[in-house]
């Protein structure tokens, strides 16, 4: 293990949290509230922490995969837990474990909440809760690595821990222009979604933090009644769209910007993500339309829910707790399913889905013929081995976190619809699940306990389980 180059890595990431503090920073001035003090005050110490350790910088500044593993899981760790601190030092969130449950779900995208009144904090701490899924959302280090001077030649490790999917490449032959590339388009399409929120009427300040939580698929709304508060079709029309959008593999809108259009259509992922969506979608609406007045109107809330679950966002216009049986089950479903690789999006991610289907098909195969040659195919590309190895191990640890989850969670005595749906919406980074924790419900009643193995559960399924696996494991400290 390379500690000197971990320190510095550590103390460039928390020198750029602080530095991104300066947003809401501004925002309290602007409106004059009472979160600036909470804010400075972790502000400052932050920045000064994060100086400390870069003030030597390493001059072995190799980074392999575990040292990517171990900087990408312990800088989520801190992160988090700062990030906590102004909702607890400002007294609207004072139980530090709730504050963390909080910034946790803000930072992976996830969307599930402790708060009973949202609209009771202040602008710039409700600018912060956004923020977080915007920076979540592409990742801090890949933000770190996009606009900090130099790079480590290996940081590559430190970007296939963090960007969620089965594989990782390079856009470009240097990982720093890969990742100024991958947050141009982020940027860009936020901004893009901004405007075109404003155009439906929407107040400005809204504007832009519904814009971070679609942009990292988080959820976090600024208003007690969600999304739906608004009453607003135009604006739901546009979160829907961009819902979708940043359920896309960005690697494919750079595709785009290289003029190489057939790749993108031919892309087999999204052709199977939009399937599921629409006949979701469609399934939904043919289940719920005698609940509304139309089948458009049906459509309205359907559509907007399949997309806000499938993109993992977790946003609310509809109490979907109220609808069929038949319609929950579709929206759990999507919930496993997930957005593409390569996105803002959680889940298993259409891209392992399709590798592990076509892998049990394989076995199936190979099981009627043992010398049948059965291969596996991903956009004409053919999978190795070791991939569909990865994969299966991979959904085995989930499976088994899922399970163990459920199981510790329902010892606070909710019922197995509320703890299982509670342990597959952070997992799969969400938000709302079924029951008391729909849509329009939150996660206060549960306890400390299992505050802190959902918060688990977050960042496992964030980081995709393994740096946070690697991370506990005594032998990843041992000097190399």
């Amino acid at each position: 293990m390379n500690y000197k180059m971990l320190r510095y890595v550590i103390g460039q990431i928390l020198k750029v949290e602080a530095a991104l503090m300066g947003l809401p920073l501004l925002v309290s001035l602007y409106y004059r509230d009472s979160g600036l003090l909470p804010i400075l005050s972790v502000m400052l110490p932050l920045g000064f922490f994060g100086y400390i350790l870069t003030a030597v910088k390493p001059k072995n500044q190799v980074i392999y995969a575990r040292e990517g593993f171990v900087i990408v899981a312990l800088a989520w760790l801190l992160m988090s837990a700062f990030g906590a601190l102004p909702f607890v030092i400002s007294g609207y969130i004072p139980n530090f474990i709730d504050a963390l449950f909080e910034t946790v779900s803000g930072f992976t995208t996830t969307g599930s909440t402790i708060l009973t009144d949202i609209e009771a904090l202040p602008k710039g701490l409700l600018f912060w809760r956004s923020f977080t899924h915007w920076i979540g959302g592409m990742g801090v280090l890949v933000f770190a690595l996009a606009i900090l001077p130099g790079g480590s030649a290996q940081s590559m490790h430190i970007m296939r821990a963090e960007v969620p999917g089965p594989t990782v490449g390079k856009l470009v032959a240097k990982t720093q222009l890969t990742a100024r590339i991958l947050y141009g388009i982020y940027m860009f399409l936020t901004a893009l979604e901004i405007v075109l929120l404003k155009l439906t009427g929407m107040d400005w300040f809204d504007c832009v933090v519904n814009a971070f939580a679609t942009a990292g698929t988080g959820g976090f709304s600024v208003l007690n009644a969600g999304i739906g508060g608004y009453n607003n079709v135009w604006a739901e029309m546009v979160i829907t769209v961009f819902m979708l959008i940043f359920s896309i593999n960005f690697n494919l809108f750079y595709m785009l910007l290289m003029k190489q259009f057939s790749a993108v259509l031919k892309n087999t992922e999204v052709k199977v993500f939009l399937g599921i969506y629409i006949i979701a979608a469609l399934l939904i609406t043919g289940n719920i339309v005698s609940m509304y007045n139309s089948f458009a109107e049906a459509f309205r809330y359907a559509g907007f829910t399949a997309a806000s679950i499938i993109s993992s966002t977790g946003f609310g216009t509809a109490d979907y707790t109220l609808w069929p049986g038949f319609s929950q089950t579709i929206l759990i479903m999507l919930m496993f399913c997930g957005a593409c690789a390569g996105s803002t999006g959680g889940g298993l991610k259409v891209a392992r889905v399709i590798i592990l289907c076509k892998s049990a098909v394989s076995e199936v195969r190979r099981q009627l013929n043992p010398r049948l040659v059965s291969t596996v195919k991903l956009e004409g590309q053919l999978v190795d081995r070791e991939q569909i190895r990865t994969q299966g191990a991979f959904f085995v640890w989930y499976m088994l976190i899922l399970l163990i989850s459920t199981l510790v969670l329902s010892i606070d005595n909710f019922g197995f619809e509320v703890s299982f749906s509670a342990a597959v919406t952070c997992i799969n980074n969400i938000g709302p699940g079924l029951g008391k924790i729909g849509p329009y419900g939150n996660f206060s009643e549960f306890s400390w306990f299992s505050k802190l193995v959902l918060t688990a559960d977050m960042l496992i399924g964030r980081l995709e389980i393994f740096p946070i696996l690697v991370f506990f494991m005594p032998r990843t400290w041992k000097k190399a």
